[in-house]
């Protein structure tokens, strides 16, 4: 990778090119395609032995795309630290906007998703959360502590509360030595636990994912060094080694279905990665242009924009459809299936999409209550100012305008 631009120079083109093209566009599928897996999981007995169809086995891989989740928030938060550096900006000021960013949706996603588990459908075999499961997950701590979960797509926001705690650090071993360095740090005592372990093939538990999943966010922090890459750098085929370096491994993972695909996620997790970051490398250079503009087409740019309330919410409403509601209209199997899908998929996305407006949306674009509230005052005394006009004769119209 190619010395980022002077000071000055960077600043000016993070101002623009921060918000990279297209990768809203990939969240927003990735998300998409975690609520289909869940369909899927959730109607099909027996998991990871699953009794769907075989052709239905393409959405088996629903804990890969969160993975790509992961790779996809490091290399967006390093964008900008690479056009300044590799300097997070001050921890303190990181981690607050982290937290503004990440935790009102997700404490009332948490709100919702207790209230459905006590009152419909458990999110767990382990029975209905409990007063644990609040004081956990209201800490954002289940990667740590183990507790009933209230809705079962939240363990990967406790492992990224964790890995955004060691952004900052990551960033200084990133500055100081190398991506070389980076990478060796994180990976290689994670791939030596692995190689030690029986069979060399650890055995996950709910909980203490994060070292595992470390090196794939890392991936996703050095990936966002083609911002600042040279022009021979930026030109090379990205999309191209995205596929040749993806396609072994999911080729793999559906070859020997979902049970071996469960049991050897410790190294499909690990495998896959470079081909996510490849796949983002491709994107944030524009390449391929067809790629970019379906990416960055209407639909899906905006659900990519509430595809995190997307994530938080969706599970509690499949599993109500598929457990509460689907029994008393059709059969199990293929019909609960597409009833589900008929039914909760959009349903999800609706309810994500106004979730986002009350919960995910005024605290993306305000950066304090203080710009939050002066926002409101803002609207109330345009809404107070256009209804006043709706009285007054059009003469009286600025520019005589209606």
């Amino acid at each position: 990778m190619a010395a980022p631009p002077g000071r000055d120079e960077g600043a000016s083109r993070a101002s623009v090119r921060r918000q990279v093209p297209g990768l809203d566009g990939l969240r927003g599928l990735a998300a998409l395609y975690v609520v289909l897996f869940h369909c899927w999981l959730y109607t099909f007995p027996g998991y990871p032995d699953s009794s769907a169809p075989a052709w239905l086995d393409v959405l088996m891989f629903g804990r890969l795309a969160v993975v790509f989740f992961l790779v996809l928030s490091g290399f967006s938060l390093a964008i900008s630290p690479a056009y300044h550096g590799w300097r997070p900006g001050g921890v303190a000021r990181f981690l607050r906007r982290r937290a503004w960013r990440i935790l009102p949706p997700y404490w009332a996603a948490l709100a919702m998703s207790l209230v459905i588990s006590w009152l419909l459908v458990p999110a767990s075999h382990f029975g209905p959360p409990t007063e644990a499961s609040v004081v956990v997950f209201g800490l954002v701590a289940q990667d740590m502590i183990h507790a009933p979960t209230p809705n079962g797509a939240f363990w990967s926001i406790g492992v990224e509360a964790e890995l955004y705690v060691l952004f900052p650090l990551l960033l200084l071993v990133r500055r100081r030595f190398s991506a070389t360095a980076l990478v060796a740090c994180v990976s290689l005592p994670v791939i030596a636990l692995g190689l030690t372990a029986a069979h060399a093939n650890p055995v996950e538990g709910d909980n203490w994912l994060a070292p595992h999943l470390a090196p794939v966010f890392v991936a996703g922090v050095v990936g966002a060094g083609i911002v600042v890459a040279s022009d021979r750098v930026r030109r090379l085929p990205w999309a191209w080694f995205a596929v040749l370096a993806a396609a072994p491994v999911l080729a793999l993972g559906y070859k020997e279905g979902s049970v071996w695909t469960v049991h050897h996620y410790f190294w499909l997790d690990l495998a896959v990665a470079p081909a996510m970051t490849m796949l983002l490398a491709a994107v944030a250079t524009g390449r391929p242009a067809f790629l970019v503009r379906l990416l960055t087409t209407r639909p899906v740019r905006s659900l990519g924009d509430f595809s995190y309330s997307l994530y938080l919410i969706h599970l509690p409403i499949v599993m109500v459809v598929i457990r509460r509601v689907a029994p008393h209209v059709v059969s199990p199997g293929m019909p609960t299936f597409c009833f589900t899908l008929i039914l909760a998929l959009p349903v999800s996305v609706l309810g994500a999409w106004l979730f986002s407006r009350v919960f995910e949306m005024p605290f993306k674009r305000n950066r304090s209550w203080k710009s939050m509230a002066a926002a409101g005052r803002s609207r109330r005394s345009v809404t107070g100012a256009r209804d006043g006009n709706l009285g007054r004769p059009l003469t009286d119209m600025p520019d005589g305008h209606a």
